[in-house]
C-alpha cells in the first residue's frame, strides 16, 4: 500500500505559506545557461528608495538538503514585517541550475549577487546562511563588502581545512562518505544523515516516507552537487580565508556532528571582535529546525538591533 505523499504536501504548504506572506516565486535568466529562482516581496520597498516605510533587504541562503522553503518556512511570519526578504534557490536546488563547470562559493556568491542586483534591483542587504549557505553568504561578504552590511552564519564550516578530515574531526571518513550521506538515495542513508543532524531524530519514520522525501527531494543533480561538496574542502587552507570587516553573528549547535563547535571557535578566532558566537546548548548541526526558538531570537536581535540603519539604495 503506498504511503500518503507527505513530501509534496508538506511543499505545497510551505509554498502556500511563502504566498500568505507576501511573497512571490521568480526566476530571473542570467544567462550563458544560469537560471535562479527565488522567493522575493510581491511589493518590496527597497525598490522605493524615497519610500518612508522602506525596509532593509534580508537574504536568506540555505543549506544542503531540500530546498529553501524548507529550511525558512517556520521563520518566515516574523521577518517579513521588518525586512523585505528574499529566499533564493542556491545552484542545482529548488528551481536553480547552470551549465557552467565551476562548483565553488565563490561562483555561486557572484550569481547570488547578479540575481539580486539585476533581478531584484537589491544593492545592499544584510545576509543569513545555514551549513553550505554559509560559504556563500561568507564570500558575498568578501567579494563585495559594499552590499553586504552584516551577516549571520549558522553552523557553517568556512574555517575548515582540508587536512582537518585526515586528521579525524569529522564523523565520516571520507568525502565519498560524506557525500553518501548528504545526498541520500536510500531510507538508510537519510536515516544516517538525521541522526547526524538532529540530538534527538525521530525514532520511527516509515521507509516509504524516506523514500518518497528522497524521490522529490533528493535525486536531481546528484553528481552537481557531489562536485559542490568536493569543491568545499579541496585545497582549503584557514590561512587562504580572507577576514571579513562586516558584523558577523555565528550561531552553532553545541552538539553538531557534521561541522564540530570547534569550527564555531575557530571561526570566531579569525574574524576577532567583528564577530559574536552563540552557542545553543542540546542542538546538531540543524538547529535552525531543532531550536527554532533560540535561532530567530538571536538571529532577529542582531539583525535588528546590532546593525546600523541601512544606506538608502
Amino acid at each position: 500500500m503506498k504511503c500518503f505523499n507527505f513530501t509534496a504536501s508538506r511543499d505545497w504548504l510551505y509554498r502556500h505559506s511563502f504566498t500568505a506572506a507576501g511573497m512571490r516565486s521568480l526566476t530571473t535568466d542570467l544567462g550563458n545557461g544560469t537560471v535562479m529562482h527565488c522567493w522575493a516581496p510581491k511589493q518590496p520597498t527597497t525598490r522605493n528608495p524615497t519610500a518612508l516605510s522602506s525596509r532593509p533587504a534580508l537574504v536568506l541562503l540555505h543549506g544542503f538538503g531540500a530546498n529553501a522553503m524548507w529550511q525558512y518556512g517556520d521563520h518566515l511570519r516574523h521577518l517579513t514585517a521588518r525586512f523585505d526578504v528574499y529566499v533564493p534557490d542556491l545552484l542545482f536546488f529548488g528551481g536553480s541550475h547552470t551549465e557552467a563547470a565551476d562548483r565553488s562559493e565563490a561562483f555561486q556568491a557572484r550569481c547570488v549577487k547578479r540575481l539580486l542586483e539585476e533581478g531584484h534591483g537589491v544593492r545592499r542587504m544584510r545576509l543569513v546562511g545555514i551549513s553550505y549557505g554559509g560559504f556563500v553568504a561568507y564570500s558575498m561578504a568578501a567579494q563585495f563588502p559594499e552590499m553586504v552590511e552584516g551577516l549571520v552564519l549558522c553552523c557553517t564550516g568556512v574555517c575548515l581545512e582540508e587536512s582537518d578530515m585526515a586528521d579525524g574531526m569529522f564523523r565520516v571518513p571520507d568525502l565519498e562518505e560524506a557525500a553518501s550521506i548528504l545526498l541520500p538515495q536510500t531510507p538508510n542513508k537519510l536515516r544516517e544523515l538525521m541522526r547526524l543532524s538532529f540530538v534527538k531524530p525521530a525514532r520511527v519514520v516509515p521507509s516509504c516516507f524516506l523514500s518518497d522525501f528522497i524521490d522529490v527531494m533528493c535525486t536531481e543533480f546528484v553528481e552537481e552537487k557531489r562536485e559542490l561538496i568536493q569543491e568545499i574542502l579541496k585545497g582549503r587552507k584557514l590561512s587562504n580565508l580572507p577576514k571579513i570587516k562586516q558584523p558577523t553573528l555565528i550561531i552553532w549547535g553545541d552538539q553538531d556532528q557534521i561541522f564540530p563547535l570547534e569550527l564555531g571557535y575557530r571561526l570566531k578566532r579569525h574574524l576577532g571582535e567583528n564577530a559574536e558566537l552563540v552557542i545553543i546548548k542540546n542542538a546538531g548541526h540543524a538547529v535552525n529546525l531543532e531550536k527554532p526558538k533560540e535561532f530567530l531570537k538571536h538571529m532577529k536581535s542582531f539583525l535588528v538591533n546590532s546593525l546600523s540603519p541601512p544606506s538608502k539604495n
